[in-house]
């Protein structure tokens, strides 16, 4: 598909609703409003297009966003790229959509040590949102290097920005339900850490108490064995 079919088949398949929900999560730039059904369905048509991706992402639409990491080539991300994209982004939505495609790269490790420490809010949630995603796909990392990662999470949290402390706190919950050893200094360290304090803008969404959430979701997993 063209640059203009895709972005036709985006605005047509956009709703009114859509937009007010998205709005609501605290997307500004323009948009359409394609569900997430609708993205799957262009996804599955157009499989993967690094060009079309970079051409989605540079019209700044919100949707074309989305749908650019869905169907862009891992194997061709440079750090010139996922910095430039990173700069870019400016919602949480946005920045998931973007950290999930960030982990399908080569760069995810080194760019997710690099973004834990950036001033930028979203920046920072990205990288810890790739935390949370190598806590829970990649078994190759030692327990050591998490049990870093719960020392910088315990002494800095409170102190992030909002995004940051949410993704954060999901990096946390991730960690602990990794193992049995990860899950105790994960506790240990949600104790210490006591409530995270996250402003959800103009939705129903809460912050989860993580030690509340590690010892339900180990529990759950346990009960199906």
């Amino acid at each position: 598909m063209s640059l203009d079919e895709v972005m036709e088949a985006l605005k047509t398949a956009g709703t009114e609703q859509n937009r007010k929900i998205y709005t609501r999560h605290g997307v500004a730039n323009e948009l359409y409003g394609v569900s997430y059904a609708d993205f799957g369905k262009l996804k599955k048509k157009i499989k993967v297009d690094h060009n079309l991706a970079q051409a989605l992402w540079a019209t700044g639409v919100h949707d074309a966003r989305i749908l650019a990491a869905m169907i862009a080539d891992p194997t061709l991300a440079d750090e010139a790229m996922l910095d430039e994209w990173a700069a870019d982004l400016g919602n949480y939505v946005i920045t998931d959509a973007f950290a999930d495609y960030v982990f399908q790269t080569p760069l995810a490790r080194q760019k997710m040590e690099a973004w834990i420490h950036a001033d930028d809010e979203w920046a920072g949630q990205a990288g810890w949102r790739l935390v949370a995603k190598f806590a829970m796909q990649d078994s190759t990392l030692p327990d050591v290097y998490f049990e870093a990662l719960v020392a910088q999470i315990e002494a800095e949290i409170h102190t992030k920005k909002n995004r940051v402390r949410d993704a954060m706190n999901s990096a946390l919950i991730a960690i602990g339900i990794r193992n049995a050893l990860l899950q105790t200094e994960a506790l240990e360290a949600a104790g210490k850490i006591g409530k995270v304090v996250v402003d959800h803008g103009q939705t129903g969404c809460k912050t989860p108490d993580a030690a509340a959430y590690i010892l339900k979701t180990v529990k759950h997993r346990e009960e199906k064995r």
